[in-house]
């Protein structure tokens, strides 16, 4: 799962208060979202760490969702966890196979070793080895795009993964009578999330299908994610008729009706922009004109829950667009492209009045309107040449990709157009002239390509 920016408090009647945290203050670390433990119900506890980790007491002993990503952050989950009960840990359950959320294992089978007691069981669904498979494939991606999305240093992503020991399909039960809890299939941000319902408590952990923000499909870095099936997901989850909602990021969800408004309202919206966006690519619509056309009801994407605090609904709109129309803009000038660089020099060549295309950029940053100012920087930003107006324009771009960040509410946005200035800012720094030996200034080779292509 994601990260989410801190959240107030919800609205009185229904939904427990809580923060979370991209970064958490002082800590560097992604997705963190406290310390210590808080009381869901008799036997039931969430934990923070990397989201909010859930444990629940069984006639096996405890069962724990998520290890967290180790060092600090997991041994003050197991030491939270012991001030709650003494019990031995019998499973370890992974809630999805995102990387980070499990790094912590070993920690715990080395706390279960000190304590004398058999080693947890890893479970974990099916599909997660495969996941990880593919993580292990693509690592040097997956650590860039991780940087990336969190705003950390390059070569700070460690990816440690630890393998399953057991997996399941579809439903998996721990524990026995009113002491049991069952692990459910509960696809949505990815197809290896469980979900995990206390049936004698009527307390379902959600894990990441459900989150304090709209839901995480569409992400500009990642692969597509499904809005129908997270909405079925939901409906499933919904037909348990729960009391208490344990979110993976966000305050816990408190009272059936709130689960109701919550869940039910959240598969609408969902269910909404499928259809509307499948109706307007039937006009013939490309992406970008149906952005421009769209219009979300208020009473779908109004609520609290429906922020686009970390994803957006936009991102949900070109996900369902991409999986029904394939990679190309319909522009065939993309469809056999020339080489970037020889692009990028052609258009320096071709644009004569350089200053002009400045000049018309700045008027539109001047007139508060950023993005149309981005989209003309562009033309220079991206193109190659000897030309001073080139590195001003980038110098201009990266300026006004800060001003953007905070226009905006998702955090990935954010995080995109702070990392799109500072790739400009280190280009501008690696050109500028070095001292010779002699004292005097000389350029340095041309150590860029064109902007903005991470």
């Amino acid at each position: 799962m994601s990260s989410l920016p801190s959240s107030a408090s919800e609205p009185a009647g229904g939904v427990a208060t809580g923060t979370m945290s991209p970064m958490a203050a002082g800590t560097g670390l992604p997705l963190k979202t406290g310390e210590g433990a808080q009381p869901v119900a008799p036997g039931i506890w969430l934990l923070h760490g990397q989201g909010q980790s859930f444990v629940a007491e069984t006639s096996a002993g405890l069962v724990v969702v998520d290890a967290g990503p180790g060092g600090k952050v997991t041994a003050g989950m197991i030491e939270a966890l012991r001030r709650c009960s003494d019990a031995p840990v019998h499973a370890l359950c992974y809630s999805h196979g995102h990387a980070g959320y499990n790094a912590g294992v070993p920690q715990w089978l080395e706390h279960a070793r000190e304590r004398g007691e058999p080693a947890p069981r890893l479970i974990a669904h099916r599909n997660v080895p495969r996941r990880y498979a593919r993580y292990r494939e693509t690592q040097a991606l997956q650590q860039h795009l991780n940087e990336m999305q969190f705003r950390m240093p390059p070569g700070s992503f460690a990816m440690r993964l630890h393998e399953p020991e057991e997996t399941f399909d579809r439903h998996l039960v721990i524990g026995e009578g009113e002491q049991r809890v069952e692990l459910m299939w509960a696809p949505s941000e990815t197809d290896c999330c469980i979900a995990v319902w206390c049936p004698a408590q009527r307390v379902l952990y959600g894990g990441p299908a459900v989150i304090d923000s709209i839901p995480n499909i569409g992400t500009p870095l990642r692969t597509l994610r499904d809005p129908v099936r997270w909405a079925d997901t939901l409906e499933d989850l919904l037909a348990l008729n729960p009391e208490q909602v344990v979110r993976e990021f966000g305050p816990t969800i408190v009272g059936a009706q709130a689960v109701r408004e919550v869940l039910g309202r959240t598969t609408l919206a969902l269910r909404w922009l499928r259809t509307e966006t499948v109706r307007l690519m039937n006009e013939g619509l490309g992406e970008r004109e149906i952005l421009a056309r769209i219009r979300y009801p208020e009473d779908l994407f109004g609520p609290e829950w429906m922020r686009p605090t970390y994803g957006d609904r936009s991102y949900i709109v070109r996900d369902i667009y991409r999986s029904e129309n394939g990679w190309w803009d319909r522009n065939p000038t993309s469809l056999h492209p020339a080489p970037p660089e020889d692009v990028a020099r052609a258009l320096g060549e071709a644009i004569a009045d350089k200053a002009a295309v400045l000049a018309q950029a700045r008027r539109h940053a001047e007139g508060g309107r950023l993005q149309l100012a981005l989209h003309v920087i562009d033309l220079l930003a991206l193109a190659e040449g000897e030309a001073p107006e080139f590195a001003e324009a980038r110098r201009l771009k990266a300026g006004w990709l800060r001003e953007r960040a905070p226009q905006v509410q998702t955090y990935i946005s954010k995080s995109l157009y702070h990392h799109g200035a500072a790739r400009l800012e280190a280009q501008a720094n690696a050109a500028r002239p070095a001292a010779n030996p002699d004292g005097k200034r000389g350029a340095l080779p041309d150590a860029s390509a064109s902007a903005g292509h991470s």
